[in-house]
């Protein structure tokens, strides 16, 4: 009988732990240890003792919400067939990016009715946004994924700054004029674009901070590619650049990074493109180019 009694008591002591431990849990006064919130800490504290480590927590690029809009959609869907595909162009991911992002909203409203043709416009400060063709022929190049880190020199309008963003959550764009940057950043804001990094500087030295960089692409012609750039450039990325002298027909190239720091230079085709400013009017260093 004495075995008995002691037995239940026991029984009925464990119940007791059991309950009062859930009751504790359910009122929020006993969190689980993965997510308590300790004195002091704060939230922030409190959400990185419940954030598993930051590999698993990264969302995959597909998940990101990027801007959208049904505007226009016929004239990108041509523009991609007529000047994109039919040039050759065949990256899906390109082609994805090229179709989704608005033109016409990054070029100035008196000329939105030209924002998808087959040129390059205007926007001010003597500046232009390039062909779409050369948008995407330099962002093809690149062969990104949405895993690699990629620098800007020349915001311009934002546009290739918001088609990169389509396949890459980490853009980084450096734009020399003011204006220009002020008001791509605002658009940049006013539509979503949420993952693109802007600077207002002189992006001849790069972007140091965020080095290396997987891609590098230039939308500005210096007469030699920038030292500062390839070291910037991780070994195996690939730099796209227009090269040449201002007021001539330049060569737009694609290089890639060697393990020992030179470059593998390819020749696309002809092009022009506003030259380079800052840092980048001086001449090589000791007359010579890469």
């Amino acid at each position: 009988m004495l075995l008995w009694d002691l037995h239940s008591a026991a029984c009925l002591r464990t119940r007791l732990i059991v309950v009062a431990w859930i009751v504790l849990v359910w009122t929020g006064e006993l969190a689980p240890a993965s997510v308590r919130v300790e004195e002091g800490l704060g939230q922030e504290s409190a959400k990185r003792l419940s954030d598993p480590p930051q590999a698993d927590r990264r969302r995959p690029h597909a998940e990101l919400r990027r801007p959208r809009t049904g505007e226009r959609a016929a004239e990108r869907r041509k523009m991609v067939v007529d000047q994109i595909e039919a040039r050759g162009v065949k990256d899906p991911a390109v082609i994805e990016a090229m179709r989704n992002v608005p033109r016409h909203w990054f070029v100035p409203v008196r000329l939105h009715r030209l924002a998808y043709a087959d040129r390059p416009l205007p926007i001010g400060e003597g500046q232009t946004i390039s062909q779409p063709y050369i948008v995407a022929l330099m962002t093809e190049v690149l062969r990104l994924n949405p895993q690699s880190k990629v620098l800007e020199i020349g915001t311009g309008s934002g546009y290739q700054a918001a088609v990169l963003s389509e396949i890459t959550p980490h853009v980084f764009t450096i734009e020399i004029v003011e204006p220009l940057a002020r008001r791509a950043i605002q658009t940049f804001e006013e539509r979503g674009y949420k993952t693109i990094s802007s600077r207002i500087g002189d992006g001849y030295g790069g972007w140091p901070e965020h080095a290396p960089f997987d891609a590098i692409i230039v939308t500005c012609a210096p007469e030699h590619i920038p030292t500062k750039l390839i070291e910037q450039l991780k070994p195996g990325g690939r730099i796209c650049i227009p090269v040449g002298a201002q007021g001539r027909v330049q060569e737009l190239i694609v290089a890639t990074k060697r393990a020992d720091g030179s470059l593998k230079r390819k020749s696309l085709i002809p092009v022009r493109f506003v030259p380079m400013t800052g840092e980048g009017r001086a001449p090589p260093p000791d007359g010579k180019s890469d």
